[in-house]
Order: structure tokens, then C-alpha cells, then sequence
């Protein structure tokens, strides 16, 4: 896989992408990231990308010109198609589901917005799709683009160590996962529940089941809805 990430803020991402699992993935060669400077595809003397809307109002707003180019640019070095996000807060909302359909493609390029927004234009003829993470306002999208890498590409085969560990976390299913414990059995007052220490892994993985329902029963009733 291949992912491209256009940004005003390049710096923002090497303490995300440089660590842990996603580090190890663009050393195995299972994913290659790369940052691009929005600025380097400015025609301004002074690099700007952004401009005052019309019509008034406050703020400024990032011109469409230099995002094209930077697009185009990047598709000029891959073959084949790519699907071209925009980190916005009117996008549909991510979640876990479609941070697998995602991990299936093979090029992704996230346009990360800032200011009051990007040229409408951009939405209408750039962007394949707009993703947001959630129902807040963030200074921009260089934070729900690095969100979105994190999801996408551990689900990628071969990046996590154990393959099965994909199967038991939150959301699989649409459940939430059920809890975890581990050394020592028992710490101060509180003790592991008696089950997990049996040695008995079908009456283990029942309880397991059972404890997923009922967490998610609990805080999140709305995910049982999906299960029909």
C-alpha cells in the first residue's frame, strides 16, 4: 500500500509515523508513507495557499489551485488509481468497517484542510470522499489523518505479529472486546476472574462472548442494533 498525506504541516506526523507499528510496517514494506509539503505546490512568491473567502466572513480559506497540483503531481508517481480523501468534519463518520475497506486499496491520499476550510471546488471535483472522525472541530486535518493511517494500516496483512489478534478487538462484530487481565492473578485486593486461570479455553472463549454482550449492552446498546 501506498498512502500520500498533503499537509501545511509536515513536521506534525514523524512522531506518529516514525514509532511502534507503523514504523515496523514501512519497514517490512507493507505500507510506504509519504508526507507532502501543500506550500511546494504554491505559484505564490511567498508559498501561500490560502485567501480570504467570498463573499466575507472570517478566516481564510485554502485555494484549490495549489491542492490540484499536488494531487496530480502525486498521481504522476504511482500507476494504477487512487482514492483521494478529505479530512473534514462534514465527512461521514470512520469507523471500523470502512478502515478495512480502506486497508484494500492500493493507493490513498488524504488531503488534510486547515483555516475555515478548503475551495468547495475541491470537494466537488478532487475528493473521491470526505472522512471525519468524529462530531468536533479540530484546528485541522493532520490529526484525523494520522488516525486514519494508524486504523488502515494495521489492518493490513503481515503488519501485525499475530494475525488472530485482529479477531478480538473492539468493534469486531460489532461488539466491544471483553476485558483483559494479566500478571500477577492477583494484585492488592483484586483478584483475576477464576475462569481465565482454569485451563478450560471453551468455557474461557464462552465467557469471553458473554462478556463482550454485556459490555457492550452497557455502554454502547446502539452497536447491538447493527447485530439485528
Amino acid at each position: 500500500m501506498r498512502i500520500d498525506i498533503i499537509t501545511i504541516f509536515p513536521n506534525m506526523f514523524s512522531a506518529v509515523l516514525d514509532e511502534s507499528i507503523i514504523k515496523r510496517a514501512q519497514q517490512k514494506d507493507k505500507v510506504a508513507i509519504f508526507i507532502h509539503d501543500l506550500r511546494c505546490y504554491s505559484l505564490d512568491k511567498h508559498h501561500k495557499v490560502d485567501d480570504r473567502p467570498f463573499g466575507g466572513g472570517s478566516g481564510m480559506v485554502m485555494q484549490a489551485g495549489p491542492i490540484f497540483r499536488a494531487v496530480q503531481a502525486i498521481k504522476r508517481k504511482f500507476k494504477g488509481r487512487a482514492k483521494v480523501i478529505l479530512l473534514s468534519p462534514q465527512g461521514k463518520s470512520f469507523t471500523q468497517s470502512y478502515a478495512k475497506k480502506l486497508s484494500k486499496c492500493s493507493n490513498l491520499i488524504f488531503i488534510c484542510g486547515h483555516y475555515e476550510g478548503v475551495d468547495e471546488r475541491v470537494r466537488q471535483y478532487l475528493a473521491d470522499e470526505e472522512i471525519s472522525i468524529g462530531d468536533y472541530v479540530l484546528t485541522g486535518g493532520e490529526l484525523p489523518a494520522m488516525v486514519l493511517v494508524d486504523s488502515i494500516v494495521r489492518l493490513i496483512p503481515g503488519v501485525l505479529g499475530d494475525k488472530n489478534s485482529l479477531n478480538f478487538e473492539s468493534f469486531e462484530g460489532n461488539l466491544l472486546e471483553y476485558p483483559q487481565y494479566s500478571r500477577p492473578a492477583k494484585f492488592r485486593r483484586w483478584s483475576v476472574p477464576e475462569i481465565l486461570v482454569s485451563g478450560a479455553h471453551d468455557k474461557i472463549s464462552a465467557w469471553r462472548k458473554s462478556e463482550a454482550f454485556k459490555r457492550t449492552r452497557q455502554r454502547r446498546p446502539d452497536l447491538l442494533k447493527k447485530i439485528g
